[in-house]
């Protein structure tokens, strides 16, 4: 990769800015001084250094996010706050995204990075990796509904039609006299609205979501909501089914 944009995401300023460290020749490629910020390095060969102090770059970064709500899942939006508006300057100089999306109003369980190997194979439906949800319904659910989940659904709007995945909707408890359920769903895809549109097939409706798993990545309990973290390299290979 060039080294401008290795400085650059290793946290050493704009492209700008590191061109004008280059320029004071503290830069170092092998123990020889480059000035040319086209020069392209091997983060895993090369040994590059800035004012005698060695850079330890790591391509690629992966967060462990608890989505509040009122924050989309996008990179850039001109209306809402993003997920992205929750990262620190310093987490957000590889450009990473999030992997699928909660909807504005869920919480929970959100993985960001700059990993598109990673990404793909977390959102494939080819690889049915399951996504745990808690809910609490409006509405009783029955044994009839957990029935239904497990045999799929036909989901229609006006942009498409689909029958999903079986699906796990396991209940948690129920309130007869308020006719309200706590309930988790395990589902493999992530089509939009897709465990409120279920949910409410069954003639029940979603008044709160949250995702607590993603595969064999479990949200961390002490992690507040708005709050993240980097994962830890065990966590990095539960996503990679390692």
């Amino acid at each position: 990769m060039r080294l401008d944009k290795l400085l650059a995401h290793s946290g050493l300023g704009t492209r700008k800015e590191v061109k004008k460290l280059l320029k004071k020749k503290i830069v170092e490629v092998n123990d020889e001084v480059i000035v040319n910020p086209k020069t392209h390095v091997d983060p895993e060969t090369d040994s590059i250094k800035v004012g005698g102090e060695s850079i330890d770059y790591q391509e690629f970064v992966y967060f462990m996010l608890n989505k509040p709500q009122g924050v989309i899942s996008a990179t850039e939006d001109h209306v809402h706050e993003t997920v992205l508006d929750l990262l620190e300057p310093q987490d957000s100089l590889q450009e990473p995204h999030p992997v699928g999306r909660l909807d504005i109003d869920t919480e929970g369980l959100l993985v960001l990075t700059n990993d598109g190997k990673l990404t793909h194979r977390l959102l494939s439906p080819k690889h049915h990796v399951n996504k745990k949800y808690f809910a609490e319904v409006e509405g009783v659910v029955t044994e009839d509904d957990i029935q239904t989940f497990k045999e799929g659904i036909t989901l229609v709007d006006e942009h498409e039609e689909f029958v999903t995945m079986p699906a796990e909707l396991v209940v948690l408890k129920t309130d007869k006299s308020a006719k309200t359920s706590k309930v988790e769903v395990i589902i493999q895809e992530g089509k939009f609205h897709q465990v409120k549109r279920m949910v409410r097939a069954v003639g029940k409706e979603v008044i709160y979501l949250k995702r607590l798993s993603m595969g064999d990545l479990e949200l961390d309990p002490k992690l507040e909501l708005g709050a993240y973290r980097p994962l830890s390299k065990e966590e990095i290979n539960l996503l990679n089914n390692k």
